[in-house]
C-alpha cells in the first residue's frame, strides 16, 4: 500500500428514485474517480436516468440486479488499497463544492487513520426550488446516514447483504467498526460531507403524491404476507399493514423516529441543487 495513489469511488444502490436521483450523481461526479450504480428493479424512470448518465460520464459503470447484494461485489477488490468509497442513495443531495474541498483533503492522505467519516445531514420534509430552500431536521441530533469508507482499514470485506451496510470486514491492525470521525462538529457550513437527505417528500413519480416517508430497508418485510414473512414479523412484535398507505403514513414509520429529531430548521439549498 504505500506509494499508492489515493483512490474515490462511489457507490450507489437505488430503487425507484427518479426525483433526485440524476442530481444525486451529478454532485459526485467529480468527486468520484469511479461511480459503481445498480438499480434494483425500478418500474419508474430511475434506470433511463442511469442509463443516460452512464453515456455521458465515462466513469459511471451502471447495471440493473435484482439482487442488493450485487452492489457490493465491486468493492470487495479494492480492500487493502488506499481507496475511499462514498455511499450515495438516490435521495442524498451533497454539496459538489464542499466535495471538492474534502477530495483534495483525503488525495494529500487525510483521514486515513479512520474507518469511517460522518458528515451533517438535513433530513428534508420540505424542498422549495423556486426560493431554493430546503427544511428539515438536522443529524445530529437525529440519526446521521453519511456513508464514507477507508478500505485501507480491511484486508476483506464480503458477505454483504448491500452494499457497505454488513458482511463480515476483516479489520487490520488498530482499525474497528466504531473507528470514525464525525465531521460535523465543524458545523453545517463548514462540514464538507453535508447533505440533504429528502427522505420525508416524494422521490418517485410513481410514489403516491400524499407520500410521508418511504420504508427503510429494515421495514421492508411488511410488504411480504407469505408465511416467512409473517413469522418475521412476529419475531420483530410488528403487525401486518392494511394497505401500502399505511406502510407511509402508519405506526411503522422507522423514519420518522430516528430521522425527525430536534427542532426543524431552514437552510440554502442552493449549493446542493442548482449546478455548478
Amino acid at each position: 500500500m504505500p506509494g499508492q495513489a489515493v483512490r474515490i469511488l462511489g457507490s450507489v444502490l437505488v430503487h425507484n428514485e427518479d426525483v433526485f436521483v440524476e442530481r444525486a450523481i451529478r454532485n459526485v461526479a467529480e468527486f468520484c474517480d469511479l461511480i459503481y450504480a445498480f438499480d434494483h428493479q425500478s418500474d419508474d424512470g430511475t434506470s433511463s436516468i442511469l442509463g443516460s448518465l452512464a453515456r455521458e460520464f465515462d466513469h459511471l459503470r451502471f447495471q440493473r440486479t435484482p439482487r442488493t447484494r450485487d452492489s457490493h461485489k465491486p468493492l470487495e477488490h479494492y480492500a487493502g488499497t488506499r481507496t475511499w468509497v462514498l455511499g450515495v442513495d438516490g435521495d442524498e443531495l451533497f454539496d459538489p463544492v464542499a466535495l471538492a474541498t474534502l477530495r483534495e483533503q483525503l488525495l494529500a492522505g487525510a483521514h486515513a487513520d479512520v474507518f469511517r467519516l460522518k458528515g451533517h445531514v438535513l433530513n428534508c420534509d420540505e424542498i422549495d426550488r423556486n426560493a431554493c430552500t430546503a427544511s428539515g431536521y438536522m443529524a445530529p441530533p437525529s440519526r446521521p446516514i453519511t456513508k464514507l469508507f477507508y478500505f485501507g482499514a480491511v484486508d476483506s470485506w464480503t458477505g454483504s447483504s448491500q452494499r457497505l451496510h454488513d458482511g463480515q470486514p476483516v479489520f487490520r491492525a488498530n482499525y474497528h467498526w466504531d473507528s470514525m470521525r464525525y465531521l460535523y462538529e465543524l458545523g453545517w457550513e463548514n462540514d464538507p460531507l453535508h447533505c440533504l437527505h429528502t427522505c420525508f417528500v416524494r422521490r418517485s413519480s410513481s410514489d403516491p403524491e400524499s407520500v410521508v416517508s418511504r420504508m427503510n430497508v429494515n421495514e421492508t418485510g411488511l410488504r411480504d404476507r407469505s408465511v416467512v414473512g409473517a413469522f418475521k414479523r412476529a419475531v420483530r412484535g410488528r403487525p401486518v399493514p392494511q394497505d401500502v398507505a399505511e406502510l407511509h403514513t402508519g405506526g411503522t414509520d422507522w423514519k420518522r423516529a430516528w430521522y425527525a429529531r430536534g427542532d426543524r430548521v431552514t437552510v440554502d439549498a442552493a449549493p446542493f441543487l442548482v449546478p455548478r
